[in-house]
């Protein structure tokens, strides 16, 4: 499989790039600019691959049903729920490879992608939900599978969450983009109290028509639900009860999703 990385500069001439056989490794000795895109090109067919935008961004096995992706490069308050140091400085480092078989297979949490945007394109998993506060980056479903769980307060990083704006019919689904089996989901609830609500309760729907009601307690620890192995492309919460508290403001931190691929 041949992967090639790129940095686009607004005006789509190439800053840097570079190809490689099943691995492609990008060191860029390059400063960032407004309308900058990194540019993924990996061939026909779907795939299984390790990504890593940015040293300080971190790394995610994801599903890339696409043969090409796209990452626009935040600037202003699109970055407010990234490290300050992602994207920052004259040189980064960016890596794509092939996972291995045993990687694929591995039980582990399937939700987790530190690359995730906003909009679908083609990388999975994604999350996306009907009501994001006020647009803001910081309250985006993205940040719910971000891998990051501190929650002990709220607004830019490392506190980013999805944020419902006060509606009480929010939902966000994670679509894995493929058939997945999972036995497992935690959820990292927001936890700044007081300014923060909570919620007594949860409802998962997955793609197969299962349903499963979650009561949960207030709490800055994971909220753990286990049941049967099930396999479905996408899971939905939604439901969400707010206890009976003055605060406006329950938030999501982290949904994570622990199985196999199929």
């Amino acid at each position: 499989m041949e992967l090639t990385l790129q940095i686009l500069r607004a005006d789509g001439t190439i800053a840097c790039e570079a190809t490689g056989t099943n691995e492609v490794c990008l060191a860029a000795a390059h400063t960032y600019a407004l309308g900058d895109v990194i540019a993924l090109a990996s061939g026909a067919g779907a795939k299984y691959l390790h990504l890593q935008l940015d040293d300080a961004l971190g790394e995610a096995l994801v599903y890339m049903a696409a043969d090409s992706f796209t990452y626009p490069v935040p600037f202003a308050e699109k970055r407010a729920n990234l490290s300050p140091k992602v994207f920052a400085g004259g040189m980064h480092i960016l890596r794509a490879r092939a996972a291995a078989e045993y990687e694929i297979k591995a039980y582990r949490n399937l939700a987790k992608n530190v690359a995730d945007q906003q909009e679908a394109v083609g990388c999975f998993p994604h999350a996306h939900a009907n009501v994001e506060t006020r647009g803001e980056s910081v309250f985006a479903a993205r940040n719910a599978i971000d891998g990051v769980v501190a929650n002990l307060s709220h607004g830019e990083w490392p506190y980013a969450s999805w944020g419902i704006n006060r509606n009480l019919d929010a939902e966000m689904t994670i679509d894995f983009g493929r058939e997945i089996e999972a036995d497992q989901i935690a959820l990292v609830t927001r936890a700044d109290f007081p300014h923060d609500n909570w919620w007594t309760s949860a409802t998962f729907t997955f793609s197969n028509g299962d349903e499963i009601v979650f009561p949960m307690e207030k709490s800055a620890l994971p909220h753990v639900l286990t049941f049967e192995p099930k396999r479905f492309r996408t899971v939905t919460i939604s439901k969400l009860i707010q206890a009976d508290d003055p605060s406006p403001f329950p938030a999501l931190t982290q949904m994570e999703v622990y199985g196999r691929n199929v």
